[in-house]
């Protein structure tokens, strides 16, 4: 059975394919049923649905709060 990844708002998601502008790392900024990022490097938003995004994730790095 495969497991939920738990993603929470300040996370940084490092996913599988690299935006266009070249960056892989998003910042996790909304979380519900559908999930807003924040690319690192350009700043573009991106709202994902939640079963989507969690096909693209290679790594979750939790924020330090």
């Amino acid at each position: 059975m495969k497991t939920i990844p738990t993603i929470n708002a300040g996370d940084t998601l490092e996913l599988k394919k690299p935006h266009p502008c070249g960056n892989r790392l998003f910042r996790v900024s909304r979380v519900g049923s559908d999930i807003k990022i924040v690319c690192t490097l350009c700043g573009r938003a991106l709202t994902l649905e939640r079963v989507k995004l969690e096909k693209m994730i290679k790594n979750i790095i939790p924020s330090e709060n």
